[in-house]
């Protein structure tokens, strides 16, 4: 049997609360905008969480992690996982992603566990960020394929409210983890900061989200936050929007122009409210439910930013114990040596005359798989292109001097590359654009804009 509602004013908390105490196992599933999320619970424990916004890019940020610690976590295997387990046509390809990790022994039960707990941690982050919504809760639900963990829906609820807590301290000018921060190259601004901060701040921003950024670095993406926000404040590094898709998820933070058609709940909700509010749910009608599930005001009060508080709390770190279970620890884990790593790296040309563009899939490409190379002058690309001998080239269409399709041509007709993979990217979606890749001999071509998952899916389908 399902049951179906909207809910409307920051109502998550009590509906996921409803969930874990009035049913032995079910499946909660909200649509918010272009977003889904899928909440499993079994005997009021949550077994699993997920959110439709590339959820393999979420996973390899965790097993980059733990890959500091786990050497079988390489980047091979990761590249290996994208490739077997398509969002398209999987139900949750992560959770799909992990038992295959735990069958072939590269995680232990307790590493996946921990994997698990870190996953479903983000995913109810953002689902506490919900102003309005629809949702489905099923009993009748298609069953993951093993259940790794339970976990307390409490515990959970407590570590989200303290993360968005810190998130929101930093608004108005932090409102995602998703946002990219620059460098700015405003005169006047950048002189503000000494050589050697400038030098430093320019070799890690490049483009990457807070949340990417922190995972690179191998540090906690709050820290980060926290230790950038005095440049943000004063202007000397600038945000810009998180890249699609990313941006479909909720701000920690709005406006109050951006929310001031949401009605505000004077009373704040903490997770000792729950237990009381979970009475008065059950004692409703079903009927009514089948509308919608009438709701009590315990949500928590998380759009508010507390600007002057900066928790001093030690910050969480993946560190691996000698019984291979993942552990917290407050003091950075050293990065194990990988003696499973690659050395066979792909050399990958880029060549688009937009700066950002090539930032983004220089972004997109960090990985130890490959070399990346970007090339924004498509009228000398042709002499670089050849002494760089590529295994693979991405290649725009529409750039100024000469475009994409003139420039496969020619580099066709170079014997150097006469088999060489050229991906066209662009834009354009019609029939039309597609036989023209086709006749100038483009291998592939990929639409914008486009997530790093399918990025990496046509690289390997034609590197392979």
């Amino acid at each position: 049997m399902a049951i179906y509602g909207k809910f409307q004013t920051l109502r998550p908390l009590s509906l996921l609360a409803h969930l874990c105490s009035s049913y032995d196992s079910a499946c909660l599933k909200v649509n918010s905008n272009t977003v889904s999320w899928l909440i499993y619970i079994e005997q009021g424990k949550i077994i699993y969480a997920s959110q439709t916004v590339d959820p393999l890019d979420r996973l390899d940020c965790y097993l980059r992690r733990f890959s500091y610690h786990t050497a079988t976590l390489n980047s091979e295997i990761r590249t290996k996982l994208r490739l077997m387990f398509d969002e398209e046509s999987t139900l949750h390809p992560e959770y799909q992603a992990i038992c295959w990790l735990v069958n072939n022994q590269y995680l232990n039960q307790a590493q996946a566990a921990a994997l698990i707990e870190y996953l479903v941690k983000e995913v109810i982050e953002s689902f506490l960020l919900i102003k309005e919504s629809t949702y489905e809760i099923n009993e009748n639900y298609s069953p993951l394929p093993s259940e790794l963990c339970r976990l307390d829906l409490q515990d959970i609820v407590k570590h989200c409210q303290k993360k968005l807590q810190v998130w929101q301290s930093f608004a108005p000018y932090i409102w995602s983890p998703y946002q990219r921060p620059y460098l700015c190259h405003q005169p006047g601004i950048k002189e503000q900061l000494s050589p050697e901060i400038q030098h430093k701040l320019s070799a890690i921003l490049k483009g990457f989200s807070i949340r990417h950024l922190a995972v690179l670095l191998n540090q906690d993406e709050l820290q980060l936050a926290r230790s950038l926000y005095p440049y943000i404040k004063m202007g000397n590094i600038i945000l810009q929007d998180p890249q699609p898709p990313f941006e479909q998820l909720p701000k920690t933070y709005e406006s109050p122009t951006e929310s001031q058609a949401v009605q505000q709940i004077q009373t704040p909700a903490t997770v000792d409210n729950i237990a009381p509010s979970v009475a008065s749910i059950k004692n409703h009608n079903r009927d009514d439910e089948k509308n919608t599930v009438s709701l009590t005001k315990i949500t928590p009060n998380l759009q508010q930013p507390v600007v002057s508080r900066r928790p001093t709390q030690p910050i969480e770190k993946f560190v691996v114990s000698q019984n291979n279970s993942v552990e917290k620890s407050a003091t950075p884990p050293e990065k194990t040596t990988n003696p499973y790593t690659n050395k066979n790296k792909f050399k990958v040309v880029c060549i688009d005359d937009s700066q950002a563009m090539l930032q983004e899939l220089n972004h997109f490409l960090d990985d130890e798989n490959f070399d990346v190379f970007t090339i924004n002058d498509p009228v000398k690309a042709l002499m670089q292109v050849v002494r760089i001998k590529p295994d693979l080239i991405l290649l725009d269409v529409k750039m100024a001097g000469i475009d994409g399709y003139e420039l496969c041509r020619l580099l066709r007709n170079h014997f150097l590359f006469k088999s060489t993979p050229i991906i066209m990217v662009t834009g354009n979606t019609g029939i039309i654009d597609r036989v023209k890749a086709r006749i100038v001999g483009a291998s592939g071509y990929l639409t914008k804009p486009f997530t790093q998952s399918e990025l990496f899916k046509i690289i390997f389908r034609h590197l392979s």
